[in-house]
């Protein structure tokens, strides 16, 4: 038994904020964010909107795109850094407001790389028999948690959701998944506090996301190259044989060197960094709505899934969509 892709969805909250916004609340300009990340806007959830809402939103997408209802729903796995509570959890909310009770619902914390831990997961289930139809999101509000005073990370941030469906199928359409971490670099790229984990007395780290960019730059683009040889090698193919690499948009520098190591031309990386921003594990997913709904992902095509977020996380998925 297999998976595979069988819907995609996104939703996008309505506010955008765009390079020239940002110039009148901290010291940037359009030129120096689009040169140094390639993002030209960015959607930010309203007062009151939450991530909930926005997976709501991308999982009924992908549901009607894969011609599905709650009753067939078995399986929800939500990546996220960003839930509403502690508990419930954001699956069991979406859940609830579907209407598919009674099945596992649960969400996944790995940050930018969430979305590929929770394809990763559904996947599994289903090759098993443990599911017949799972719905696996990708949702974030890092706007929740950015300092907007901080000209080196507010620009690089958006709120969003991905979802897709996945169904069982007789021949592989999620050909392999790949998964990383290393704690070793949580000073790179981290929030400070918790429920566990609060500020204390003397501290002065703000409650917001905190990262060295060069350094981050660094270690991401030698993870990410090393995980594309392993994807590869694991499926013995040639770089050659890939259709479509979609990246989690974060930098554009970073994806233009993923892209080099396939010696792959810009204009077969599914790009929407400059739309979006970084949505952390919302990012994947949406991509890949954009890309199977404006007609360039066609069914047979061969695509590289790939991310790498705080943690440091990181994996990647090979699909034949």
């Amino acid at each position: 038994m297999y998976s595979r892709i069988a819907g995609t969805g996104r939703c996008l909250p309505e506010r955008v904020v765009t390079n020239a916004d940002l110039e009148h609340v901290v010291d940037t300009t359009d030129e120096w964010i689009r040169s140094r990340t390639g993002i030209e806007r960015r959607h930010i959830a309203a007062d009151g909107q939450t991530t909930a809402d926005l997976a709501e939103g991308a999982a009924r997408a992908a549901m009607a795109a894969a011609g599905v209802t709650a009753a067939d729903i078995d399986f929800i796995v939500v990546g996220t850094t960003t839930p509403d509570y502690v508990f419930p959890n954001v699956g069991c909310i979406v859940q609830d407001r579907l209407g598919a009770h009674g099945c596992p619902a649960f969400s996944v914390e790995a940050a930018c790389s969430g979305f590929i831990y929770a394809l990763s997961i559904a996947d599994r289930f289903i090759a098993s028999g443990g599911a017949r139809c799972a719905l696996v999101i990708g949702a974030e509000t890092l706007s929740r948690m950015t300092d907007w005073s901080d000209r080196t990370t507010c620009v690089l941030f958006g709120d969003g959701a991905g979802a897709v469906v996945l169904k069982p199928a007789e021949e592989p359409g999620i050909l392999s998944c790949h998964l990383g971490a290393d704690g070793a670099y949580r000073d790179l790229l981290y929030h400070p506090y918790g429920v566990s984990r609060q500020q204390r007395p003397g501290e002065t780290a703000g409650p917001y996301i905190h990262m060295k960019g060069n350094e981050v730059f660094k270690v991401a683009v030698k993870t990410l190259e090393t995980i594309v040889d392993e994807t590869l090698a694991a499926n013995h193919l040639e770089r050659s044989a890939i259709d479509w690499l979609i990246p989690h948009q974060a930098n554009i520098r970073i994806i233009q060197a993923t892209a080099r190591r396939l010696d792959m031309p810009l204009e077969k990386v599914v790009l929407t960094l400059q739309d979006h921003g970084n949505t952390s594990a919302a990012s994947v997913p949406m991509a890949l709505d954009v890309a199977v709904r404006d007609g360039r992902v066609q069914r047979g095509q061969l695509l590289l899934l790939e991310a790498f977020g705080g943690g440091f996380t990181w994996g990647s998925s090979l699909i034949r969509f």
